[in-house]
């Protein structure tokens, strides 16, 4: 399930938020729900979150997805009492909040950097440009995946096959690959690597995949998904899954 939230700054001047802001915002509006305590626990958060994209007229909007629907609900509860919100030190005043579903389909790209570790331990992040093993990159997504999803239905899926059989990477301006993002957390910046992708294409998902692959849809694929990393959009007009 997904919310999308469309604010607008009340100083009238839009700066894109930190996201660590935007995670400290998401789990301040679930104080007092029974997802109150969701930072605290450990290992998977179960939620992820776009980069924001600004129409002309200067709103800013982003989507919040998740495979707890009830999650989603009780975000978008707290929103709605509200009139304006803070995110980091700035105002915004909400304009548009929906809840929706997406049909599943075959076919996704990228809403926020996909991020996975080369080595965990030594905080060293996995670099397409640098690193070019695409078999690592799938196998470590793959991985990743199938642990979150029998972590949150206590189930023991293993997929069968590659995670995807079709991939083109975003290439940026710079013809680079990779996307640095600086993430600042008490006052302290770190970067955090990742790479965009225009196609992640899955040629059939089978009846018994469904389930796995909705669930990355909403959970968000690689690591540091409740950052804002790893968010997916199913790309229209191609036949469902």
């Amino acid at each position: 399930m997904r919310l999308k939230l469309s604010l607008i700054p009340q100083n009238g001047k839009f700066s894109r938020p930190n996201k660590h802001a935007v995670q400290g915002f998401i789990y301040h509006m679930l104080k007092g729900t029974e997802y109150g305590q969701r930072h605290d626990q450990p290992k998977f958060k179960f939620f992820t979150f776009s980069d924001f994209f600004v129409d002309r007229e200067g709103k800013a909007t982003f989507l919040v997805s998740s495979p707890d629907s009830g999650f989603i609900r009780a975000l978008q509860s707290a929103v709605k009492e509200r009139e304006s919100v803070y995110i980091g030190n700035d105002e915004y005043r909400v304009v548009e909040i929906k809840k929706f579903k997406l049909p599943l389909r075959n076919r996704f790209q990228t809403g926020s950097p996909i991020v996975i570790y080369r080595n965990s331990e030594e905080d060293e992040y996995f670099k397409l440009h640098a690193h070019r093993d695409l078999w690592f990159f799938l196998e470590r997504l793959k991985d990743n995946a199938e642990r979150k999803y029998n972590a949150f239905y206590n189930d023991d899926f293993i997929l069968e096959g590659p995670l995807f059989d079709r991939l083109i990477p975003k290439v940026r301006n710079n013809n680079k690959l990779d996307v640095y993002v600086k993430v600042v957390k008490n006052g302290v910046p770190f970067p955090v690597i990742g790479s965009n992708w225009e196609l992640l294409e899955k040629e059939r998902i089978e009846p018994q995949e469904r389930k796995f692959y909705r669930f990355i849809m909403e959970a968000g694929l690689g690591e540091k998904n409740s950052l804002g990393f790893g968010f997916l959009n199913p790309i229209r007009g191609e036949g469902r899954a």
